[in-house]
């Protein structure tokens, strides 16, 4: 079993598009399906189970990634701290499903699944492939940012406003400009706005820096729209919104 953890695995690499990452994407997307179809479905007394154990499921396959890193003298500070959008995500779905802040709703509808959408279709799984740890545990987190914002539109009823597209997409852009700075002092490449990732993505079709980083904004701003519109018209009382 230990070729499944070393770094030197010999278990195959990552192949996009591979039959492991579509049986990957099959899952999500059929866990998703389900979420959209009963979740509404759901007693509360059940969606309280539910909340938590999807935190500790989170939780625990995001320290993972840090055990296997420090284990395997693969921890540096350049790829480690939690600035990637999908990173943040992870902690800030755990704390609000554990403590069912619905203020957070709009960071996991909007940030989790366009992060988790562009993280599932093209994850950073470097060199592993299935069933390799990295490659199984980066599916779980991209698979669980993108999972927790549906969770809160088909189970926990939240409906997004129109000036929350707005603000976030403000607040992406600061955040983004704090972590261009962060990557300047410690020579990182956080949300790769330094540059191109190294594995493949849909930023390897675009032109090179500094450019690529106006389609990304216009992209973004896009998504968000785009999530937004199917509750473009929802005027249903009682709804959660934000």
């Amino acid at each position: 079993m230990d070729q499944y953890w070393i770094v030197d695995h010999g278990v195959g690499t990552f192949e996009l598009f591979g039959p492991a990452h579509l049986a990957s994407l099959a899952v999500v997307g059929l866990i998703a399906t389900g979420l959209i179809r009963y979740g509404s479905e759901i007693p509360k007394a059940r969606r309280v189970v539910m909340r938590r154990t999807f935190a500790a499921l989170l939780a625990l396959n995001e320290m993972s990634w840090h055990v296997w890193a420090a284990s395997t003298d693969q921890y540096v500070i350049q790829r480690m701290l939690p600035l990637h959008l999908c990173s943040v995500m992870v902690w800030v779905s755990v704390i609000a499903l554990l403590t069912n802040t619905r203020k957070l709703y709009p960071l996991l509808y909007f940030l989790g699944v366009a992060g988790g959408v562009q993280a599932l279709i093209t994850p950073d799984a470097e060199s592993f492939g299935f069933p390799h740890f990295r490659f199984l545990q980066t599916m779980i987190a991209h698979g669980g940012v993108f999972l927790a914002g549906i969770y809160v539109v088909a189970v926990e009823d939240y409906r997004p406003s129109r000036e929350i597209v707005w603000r976030l997409f403000v607040g992406l852009n600061v955040y983004a400009f704090f972590v261009a700075v962060v990557n300047s002092l410690i020579g990182s490449n956080y949300l790769f706005v330094s540059g191109k990732p190294e594995s493949a993505s849909l930023i390897d079709l675009m032109p090179e820096w500094p450019w690529y980083i106006l389609i990304l904004e216009l992209l973004a701003l896009l998504l968000l729209v785009a999530l937004w519109l199917p509750f473009a018209r929802d005027r249903r009382s009682g709804a959660v919104r934000s």
